[in-house]
C-alpha cells in the first residue's frame, strides 16, 4: 500500500492479504475462514482435525479446492454428520478471534501424551534458527508464526493473521503426509491458551513453546494430557 511518512514523503509499504476460505467436510459447510491463502487443503484438514471432525487414522478420499469460490471440501471415505456438534459454538480468545464446535474438552478424554525430553540448549537453538527464517513476518508484520520441530530442527513454519490458521495447517501437512508426532516440539511467539493446549494435545504432540505467557485454564489442561 502506498501512504506518506512523518515527512510528508510518499512511502510504499508490503501488507499482509487477508481472503475468506470456506471449509465443508464432504456435502456439509462447516465454516469460513479469514487467512493469507497459502495452503488450503492443509488448512481445512488441520481444522477439521483439531475440531474432532476427523480421526486421527481418517481415510481421505480427496480434498478438492477451488480457487475462484475459495472453498476447500474434504471429502472422507465414511459418512459424516456433525450438524449438532456445530450448533454449539464458542468464540475463541486468539488475537484473531475463530471458532470451536461442540465441547471444547471432547475428544481430550482419552488423551494421554507421551513423557518427551526438552532441553534449553534446543529452545536457544530453535529461537537463532527461526528468528532468522525468511518470512511474511519478517516482511510485512501483523502475521504470526508457528513452527513443527524435533529437537532443536525446524521441520514445517507455518504463517497466518491468526495462530489457529498456522497451527491447523501444521495439524493439516501432519494428517497428510502421516508424521510422528511422539518426539515433536510445537513453538509459536504467542501465548499459551487453553485453545493452543486443546490444539496441541489434539495433534499428540508433547511439547509446546512460547516465548509468553500462558492462562490458568491452558496450563489446567496441559497437566491432564500431560503436555510440557
Amino acid at each position: 500500500v502506498s501512504g506518506t511518512d512523518h515527512t510528508g514523503a510518499e512511502v510504499s509499504t508490503n501488507v499482509v492479504e487477508e481472503c475468506p476460505l470456506t471449509i465443508f467436510l464432504n456435502a456439509q459447510e462447516v465454516v469460513t475462514a479469514m487467512t493469507i491463502g497459502d495452503y488450503p487443503q492443509y488448512l481445512a484438514l488441520g481444522f477439521l482435525r483439531n475440531q474432532g471432525m476427523l480421526k486421527a487414522d481418517e481415510e481421505i478420499a480427496g480434498v478438492d479446492y477451488d480457487e475462484e469460490l475459495e472453498t476447500v471440501i474434504v471429502r472422507t471415505a465414511r459418512q459424516t454428520d456433525y450438524e449438532e456438534k456445530m450448533r454449539k459454538k464458542t468464540r475463541k480468545s486468539g488475537c484473531a478471534v475463530g471458532t470451536v464446535f461442540g465441547d471444547k474438552m471432547e475428544g481430550l478424554q482419552d488423551v494421554r501424551l507421551p513423557h518427551a525430553p526438552v532441553h534449553t540448549s534446543w529452545l536457544y537453538a530453535l529461537s537463532a534458527k527461526i528468528n532468522r527464517t525468511p518470512s511474511l513476518y519478517l516482511d510485512a508484520g501483523a502475521i504470526h508464526g508457528t513452527v513443527l520441530c524435533q529437537q532443536s530442527r525446524p521441520l514445517v513454519y507455518m504463517e497466518d493473521v491468526g495462530r489457529h490458521n498456522a497451527v491447523d495447517k501444521i495439524a493439516g501437512w501432519m494428517l497428510s503426509v502421516r508424521v510422528l508426532s511422539d518426539d515433536k516440539l510445537l513453538s509459536t511467539p504467542g501465548r499459551l491458551t487453553s485453545e493452543m493446549v486443546i490444539k496441541t494435545a489434539m495433534m499428540g504432540i508433547p511439547i509446546l513453546v512460547s516465548r509468553s505467557g500462558f492462562t490458568a485454564w491452558g496450563v489446567e489442561i496441559a497437566r491432564e494430557v500431560g503436555l510440557t
